[in-house]
């Protein structure tokens, strides 16, 4: 008997992950200093790990509803409120979720029905195709790296229209893993005005918001799209709660209500003292970002100006934190190839741009939620590397 033959198809699509992939395949080198993974370095802020302990000690361990507590919800309105100017009804138009990549599956297998389309700028965040995949449905990718890894309104209308009536949603990244670009006002409503004229679904990850380094803050296209925009966010990367998994959806009221569905068969509820925790991250953590925003900014300069000297093509990030450097003429463009002899010679692993799809090939992403300690002597032995013959 072999069952092998009975798994669903559509998970032939899926390989595992290049990052996990390249991951493993260094992970033998003694001491191998890693830049490799999206987690910040700083530990989740006290004052959320107490109010988590207090749940415990107060039993707080059954489940909560669906759509998670409801002094969560109401938190977390009042937050991108705040913040993003965004209005949404806690009682039916917010879901916590177990993290953003379930929020992005809850929302992907809602909407999604056999031979639809997605649109998604590339490179991008390796996790979104894989849930499109499973549910038979396709990703069409828009290369934007002609653009400065930008999508533009001209881009975004040609590929709606290509795409015809097969397309479903759009999935919008930003500021966006791996390129660290993110959009001005002016920048986020040319693309609204887009997708206002086409009945499509805007997943809009926005996990990275409260990351933002230009002068004007982070804007939603939520603002100008509410009817339109699924809204996930979360609290991972702002508030350094990685190991959470506190994620949320925000909807109008009746996308939410058929979201809640999938939601619900998926995993029924986040995990409840978890969230006490992120009520308190919402309620008195507003600001909880902004030590860690000084200390990437600092990184992000520094891998900056180092790489640049050596030879590397990069477009400043304004947002998240990781750099999408292009390896420079004359070394091996294979990417996979050429951080493997880097990790083998230097014993320092960044990431394989191959891993962001066929449009991140020859570009290496560095992520800077590292110590300075470490990112200085990982650029030492990258200048030594690029020297070396092994580099080409």
């Amino acid at each position: 008997m072999d069952l092998t033959k009975r798994f669903n198809k559509n998970l032939d699509k899926i390989q595992v992950s290049m990052i996990r992939q390249f991951d493993q395949s260094i992970s033998d080198i003694p001491g191998v200093l890693k830049l490799t993974l999206g987690e910040p370095d700083f530990t989740t802020p006290e004052h959320v790990k107490e109010a988590a302990k207090a749940a415990i000690d107060a039993n707080q361990s059954y489940y909560t509803g669906m759509s998670g507590l409801l002094e969560l919800r109401q938190a977390a309105a009042a937050f991108v409120n705040n913040k993003y100017q965004l209005t949404y009804n806690p009682d039916n138009e917010i879901l916590v979720t177990i993290g953003a990549t379930e929020a992005l599956s809850a929302s992907l297998v809602a909407i999604l029905e056999a031979g639809d389309t997605v649109l998604l700028p590339a490179p991008a965040y390796p996790g979104y195709e894989p849930i499109v995949d499973m549910v038979g449905c396709s990703v069409v990718e828009i290369d934007t790296t002609s653009n400065s890894f930008v999508l533009t309104p001209e881009m975004l209308e040609e590929a709606i229209v290509a795409q015809g009536d097969k397309l479903k949603a759009v999935i919008l990244n930003y500021p966006a893993n791996p390129t660290g670009v993110t959009y001005s006002r002016e920048q986020i409503k040319a693309l609204a005005e887009v997708m206002k004229k086409y009945e499509v679904f805007v997943i809009s990850d926005e996990v990275y918001a409260e990351l933002t380094y230009t002068d004007e803050p982070h804007v939603s296209i939520a603002e100008y799209l509410p009817e339109q925009t699924i809204l996930v966010t979360g609290l991972s990367k702002s508030h350094a709660m990685t190991g959470w998994r506190i994620g949320l959806i925000m909807a109008p009221a009746a996308i939410t209500a058929q979201l809640i569905k999938s939601h619900q068969y998926l995993v029924t509820a986040a995990a409840t003292m978890a969230q006490y925790g992120a009520l308190e991250a919402f309620k008195n953590g507003k600001d909880d970002a902004l030590p860690m925003k000084e200390a990437y900014i600092k990184r992000r300069d520094f891998i900056l100006e180092k790489m640049t000297a050596l030879g590397f093509e990069i477009i400043r990030p304004d947002g998240a934190f990781y750099i999408f450097a292009k390896i420079p003429d004359g070394y091996n463009q294979n990417s996979f190839e050429f951080l493997q002899s880097f990790a083998r010679k230097e014993a320092v692993a960044f990431i394989p741009g191959a891993a962001f799809g066929q449009f991140g090939e020859g570009y290496v992403r560095i992520s800077y939620a590292a110590s300075m300690e470490k990112i200085e002597e990982a650029m030492k032995r990258l200048a030594r590397f690029m020297e070396s013959d092994e580099s080409r």
